[in-house]
Formats: structure tokens, sequence, C-alpha cells
């Protein structure tokens, strides 16, 4: 057998007979798994119908090895031809995986990881946030959905594979990442420092709130991960004893995970009369994916959602919406409608391609749309704040766009700067001295780290205290009048 017609035989092992693992959104149930194998498996004369497309590999491949200058890695050279061909799909996500970054993502759907905790994306060749996972080192530094990362540590990552951001981004917990950001409404990029850490992946909390006399329960769902569906039930169990007059649903910056958890908790809250998800495939063929419950809760029931809700929970909230008539309150999602498969490739590395779009309960694609809210509300300008990133201290007489993200901060805060240009005046000096005085800090009127640092924390007690929360309260009102209906 000729060298060519091994190598060919080898690209064909590598790319086309690939055995598949488990979906993105993880659809993991037995015959589902042997279907999709089925799917990926070269037909009879695949191998022949391809002949042409696969030679051209070969030779390009074999004229590489031979005949190029330098020093050629055949995995690398081989890495690169399936990076090519996912590149020119123009979908940020279907990604090749080295070992390294196979065996990390399949950490990220453990019980923790380390990092920032922040889901990213690939749009246009930009590199966006989608969400920081709550109380992640990403969401204490004040990063923000649809935030563009324009360098890491210094180095530019526009047009970079995803896979490859994120490897850079990732790190051992105790160690800082710095990243360039372009933010909508701010003129020049900023620098963000991170200090990576462990990322717990407790996916749910819950607590029992009052609206108007009325007992309503809140489950908020920070990821989908293996365990989400059997947590969510402990909770609403024990919300549920407590006779409840209604409940909401919190998925607000909710980036994602397995579709295996939005239907153990959608298989809960909504009837069979409509799908909670439906599947389609590359011919337009559908499957559908119903829950089995046959009583309708006794409450009223809403959804949280913001525009860092996506993926998994978007599938979530559009059965609510649309297969119980469960309102959503807050703000569009962000429009992530297609489902990843993993594919192993048979040497540790990993290729996840999308192979479906997911459809809502009435058949409605949403990418790159998002759901509309029925309730539309807006948070607070206090919820969009960033925190400062100080370079050295900021005084008198001085002017920086740091100082006005200062007076911005100071003004949400309810110390009134007298203006928010950037421009720090006798006033703005004054604001400052009260507010360190407020905090038992030296009353300087300098803005130095420790006074950055206080304001930091202070606005994410302001976040984390529920009178603030516009859209919780519209919710818990919502409810409540329900309740009494």
């Amino acid at each position: 057998m000729s060298k060519r017609k091994v190598l060919i035989l080898l690209l064909i092992s590598m790319v086309l007979s690939a055995s598949a693992t488990y979906f993105l959104l993880n659809w993991r149930w037995e015959e589902r798994v042997r279907e999709q194998q089925d799917l990926i498996e070269i037909p009879e004369g695949g191998a022949q119908e391809n002949q042409d497309y696969l030679e051209k590999i070969g030779n390009a491949f074999h004229l590489i090895k031979t005949q190029y200058v330098g020093e050629v890695n055949e995995e690398k050279l081989t890495e690169g031809a399936i990076q090519g061909m996912l590149t020119v799909l123009n979908d940020p996500y279907s990604v090749y995986m080295n070992r390294e970054e196979a065996s990390r993502f399949s950490e990220s759907l453990d019980s923790s990881f380390e990092g920032i905790g922040a889901e990213i994306t690939k749009i246009d060749g930009k590199i966006i946030i989608v969400s920081p996972l709550k109380n992640s080192p990403a969401e204490k530094a004040g990063l923000k959905p649809y935030d563009q990362i324009l360098k890491v540590d210094g180095a530019d990552v526009t047009n970079k594979e995803l896979n490859e951001v994120t490897l850079k981004i990732r790190g051992k917990k105790g160690t800082k990442v710095v990243l360039e950001i372009l933010r909508n409404g701010l003129e020049k990029p900023i620098s963000v420092e991170v200090k990576r850490d462990t990322i717990p992946i407790e996916t749910v909390y819950s607590s029992l709130e009052e609206a108007n006399g009325k007992k309503i329960g809140y489950i908020e769902i920070t990821s989908f991960s293996r365990d989400t569906g059997e947590e969510f039930a402990d909770h609403l169990k024990k919300l549920e004893r407590k006779k409840i007059a209604g409940l909401i649903i919190d998925v607000r910056g909710n980036p994602g995970g397995l579709l295996t958890s939005v239907e153990e908790i959608a298989s809960q809250l909504i009837t069979g009369d409509k799908p909670i998800v439906q599947i389609e495939k590359k011919d337009g063929e559908r499957e559908t994916i119903f829950s089995k419950l046959k009583k309708r809760k006794s409450y009223p029931i809403a959804v949280l959602t913001d525009e860092g809700s996506a993926s998994a929970s978007e599938i979530l909230a559009a059965a609510l919406k649309e297969g119980e008539g469960y309102p959503v309150i807050g703000e569009r999602t962000f429009g992530k409608g297609t489902v990843q498969q993993q594919i192993s490739l048979g040497d540790g590395s990993n290729m996840k391609l999308t192979m479906y779009k997911w459809l809502t309960p009435n058949g409605n694609w949403i990418h790159g749309k998002g759901i509309e809210p029925d309730v539309q509300v807006e948070q607070p300008a206090l919820f969009h704040l960033q925190p400062l990133q100080l370079k050295g201290i900021l005084k008198r007489d001085m002017n920086d766009e740091q100082i006005k993200q200062a007076q911005f901060i100071l003004k949400e805060l309810g110390y009134e700067p007298g203006r928010t240009d950037g421009y720090f005046d006798e006033t703005t000096e004054a604001a400052v001295k009260v507010f360190q005085h407020d905090n038992r800090l030296p009353e300087t009127g300098v803005i130095d780290g420790k006074t950055a640092k206080t304001m930091e924390k202070v606005i994410l007690e302001e976040k984390e205290n529920k009178a603030n929360d516009r859209q919780l309260k519209t919710s818990l009102k919502y409810l409540s009048y329900m309740a009494e209906k």
C-alpha cells in the first residue's frame, strides 16, 4: 500500500469515523446515544464518495511533510487541518479540542474547577463574555455579559480560537489574569485584573420570600451541571413543605449547561401538553422531549431572565413560557439556539460540532434573537457599575476615565460628586471624604487602593440587597397578585 493511501486512510479514521460520547447539552439517554453514533458513522460508500477531497488533503499533507523547508510536526499539522475545516463553518460553537483542552472541558462539568468563572463565546471573530457565574472571581471583578475580550495578559486574542482563549484565561487558583475589555457605553477599553480561584459548581440556591403577606418560593439556578436536577428537586420540596403561594425561577446570568438537567427540572414544573423542547436534525426531522407530569402546579410561577441567560437556561425559560404560559420577567435573553455534540477522535482529543438546532415548544428558533420577556424590567444603574482599576491614586484636579467611573459609583451609592465627566473637583473630593467617613477610612479625599476596594465591596453588598433588585421585586408583586386570584 502506498504512503499516500496510508495517509488518506489515517485522515479518514481521524476525521470521519469518530465515535460519539456526549452532548455539551448532554443528551445521555442510552438509545439516543446509539442514534447519535449512527449519525456520524461513515455510510456505505462514504469514503469513496469523499475520495477526491481526501486525496487532496493527503497530497497537501504529504507535500508539506516532505518538502517544507522548516520543521514539521505531524500531530500539529493534523490538528491544524481539523481546525481549518471547523473554522470555515463560521460557527463559534464548533471547535477542535486537543487532549489538554478536552480534559479541561470535561473538568468544567464536574463539581468544581479552577479559573475565573465566566462563560465565553466567539461572535464575528470577537471573544465575548456570555455571563460570569454567581459569586465567581469574574463577577466580583465586574465582568459583564457582552463584554468583548481584546487581550489576555497583553496578548491580542481577536480572531483566536475560542478554546485557545479559554485556556489562556483559566489557570491555577491564586494566580492572576489581566483582561483588556471593550464594553458598550465606555469610550476606551479597560483593564480588569481577575484572581483565579476554585469555582464550585453549586448550581441551585433557594430562599423563602414574602410579598403582601404571601409566601413566595425563590430558586436561583446558576448553571446546569450533572447534579442540578437533583439539587433543584430537593430545594423545591423544602419550599413546598412551607406552603408557598408562588414560585420564582431565576436563570439570570446562567450561561447554560446540560440538557438532561433542563429536562429533569422542567418535568417537575410543566405538564406534557406541549414538548419541553424540540431537537431539529440536519434533514429537518424533529425529536420532541415531553414531561410526564400530569397535573399543573397549584401555585403560579414566574421566570427571571437577563442578557446573560443563555442556551440551556433559555430552553427552560421557553418551556415555562410557551409550555405552561408562565411569564418571563426581566430582560431579553442571550439567544443561543444550537446544540453541540462532543465527538472523541480516539487519541484523547475531541471535536465539538454543532449538529442540531433546538426549538421552543411552539417550534420557534431563538438563535441570535433571544427570548423576549413578557414583562420588561431593567435593573438600576447600580447593577452595571464597573469596579475601579487603579494604577496609582486619584485626587483633586486630575482628569481620568477612572475618575469618571468613580463619580458614577459615588452617585449611585448616594454620594453626590457634582459631576460625572472625569474631572476631580472640590465637590468630588468632598463626596469621597463622606464615603470614607461612612466606611471608617482615613478622610483624605484621595481615592487610593483601599478606598477603591471598599467601593467595590459596597457595590457588591448593594447588588446583593434584594431591595435594590427591581426584577425580583416585580416578580414578587406579580406572584402575590396572582395568588389572590
